[in-house]
């Protein structure tokens, strides 16, 4: 795609400098691109990034899959302007914009019967377990290999894994986690009942809870897998808990519970439930969630949760007017229709240059797996072709379109015809490149 040359590339060059003396790898958290092809953002115009020396990018990346409505949606810029004026920041007691969100959440989470606030995702995951220990009186949890909870300890096992598990066994993805922890993660492939069934059964006297992403990365449950381990929970006294960080109102209005028609206890969210701000929250049953309920204080079963910016007005704001957007009549469904049919677009081009390549997902998620079927599970996405579909990844950031290699991208509401036809051409010289 032509790039304009608004700013001198000498002025990028400087930022990466700077950014080289005060960051860790020159970086904001755990990715970090080829030096010829890493950028600085300087705004962000819908869909579009503007890199600091004026080349312009397709974000795919879209916030890590926050801006479900592109980077600046209008509705929400004035949302956020209109209550930063009012404050930005309070703390220690109620506001009027977080018991307007707290309400409308609870009319669109199917579980919610009770929430509480977080400022993040992954807050919302380690507070889903602390809730689940305290609820149940266990200290296990299972969760399944290569979903990723979250940055917090408890979530830091099997992320990442470079091969099969000894299930139930974890292994931690990071230095500084403590090794007592390893013995409260259990971990298991993810679509894989029997597996789950034989775990929780052999466990359950010490298990409080399954926590499991409804859609793994781009890995979307088997027929039946959601409502199964719905069934074994029941069975087993222990809870489920559905980490809709990523779901939560993009798969539809009602998330993953929606989409799939299955009710966890627990759901954590982050994300869009934000409007591209730091806010999350978890739902669910109001005997668990009223765990966290301060009047408990001093009592065994009390779950503490607390934090300076839950509730944040600002971020509540953002979310409002993000919720407005996405509940108008057709929203999801037009927003994914459009998005499968660019990936049918995509795919034709794979299959024009003869690559032995799929674009793999559904609805507003998408990633390109050099594989001959879609994967069921984490084991079935480490046995495709990860360096080659690396390597179109970063082909396609040369020519424009943002993606992070080997990492699931979205689709957003904000994505023109424009932007498609752009990606189409950069894929189709993009393949040509690593054939």
């Amino acid at each position: 795609m032509a790039m304009t040359q608004s700013a001198p590339r000498a002025v990028q060059e400087q930022l990466y400098e700077r950014a080289e003396r005060a960051l860790p790898g020159a970086g904001l958290g755990g990715y970090a691109l080829p030096e010829h092809l890493r950028f600085v953002i300087a705004e962000a115009r819908g869909a579009r990034l503007i890199a600091a020396d004026g080349r312009e990018y397709i974000d795919y990346v879209g916030g890590a899959g926050a801006n479900i409505l592109g980077a600046n949606h209008p509705r929400v810029v004035e949302a956020v302007q209109r209550q930063a004026a009012r404050g930005l920041h309070y703390f220690g007691t109620l506001n009027e914009t977080a018991i307007e969100l707290a309400d409308r959440l609870l009319g669109l989470i199917p579980c919610a019967e009770k929430l509480i606030f977080t400022t993040t995702g992954s807050e919302a995951t380690a507070y889903a377990l602390r809730i689940a220990r305290a609820f149940t009186g266990r200290d296990k949890v299972l969760k399944f290999e290569g979903a990723y909870h979250g940055n917090h300890d408890y979530a830091a096992f099997s992320q990442f894994p470079t091969g099969p598990a000894n299930y139930p066994l974890a292994s931690a993805d990071t230095g500084g986690v403590p090794g007592p922890l390893q013995d409260t993660m259990l971990v298991a492939p993810y679509n894989d009942l029997a597996v789950v069934e034989s775990i929780v059964r052999a466990q359950r006297g010490e298990l409080a809870a399954i926590i499991v992403e409804p859609v793994q990365r781009v890995i979307f449950p088997g027929d039946g897998f959601l409502a199964g381990l719905r069934r074994i929970a029941d069975e087993n006294d222990v809870l489920l808990i559905f980490d809709e960080v990523v779901t939560g109102f993009r798969l539809a209005l009602g998330g993953a519970q929606q989409y799939f028609g299955v009710r966890p206890d627990l759901a954590s969210y982050g994300k869009i439930v934000g409007g591209g701000g730091p806010l999350g929250c978890v739902a669910g049953r109001e005997e668990v969630v009223d765990r966290t309920n301060p009047r408990r204080k001093g009592q065994a079963d009390f779950a503490y949760v607390n934090g300076t910016l839950h509730g944040n007005p600002v971020a509540a704001a953002a979310s409002l007017a993000t919720l407005d957007v996405i509940s108008e009549p057709g929203f999801h469904d037009a927003l994914n229709a459009r998005a499968e049919a660019f990936y049918r677009e995509m795919q034709a081009v794979l299959d024009r240059h003869r690559l032995p390549a799929r674009v793999t997902g559904r609805a507003s998620f998408w990633q390109l797996l050099f594989a001959g079927a879609d994967p069921r599970n984490q084991i079935d996405v480490l046995a495709s072709d990860l360096e080659r579909a690396k390597a179109l990844d970063l082909a396609l950031l040369e020519r424009g379109v943002y993606v992070l290699p080997n990492v699931r991208r979205f689709v957003s509401a904000v994505h023109g015809d424009e932007d498609f036809a752009v990606t189409l051409e950069a894929l189709d010289a993009a393949c040509a490149s690593v054939v």
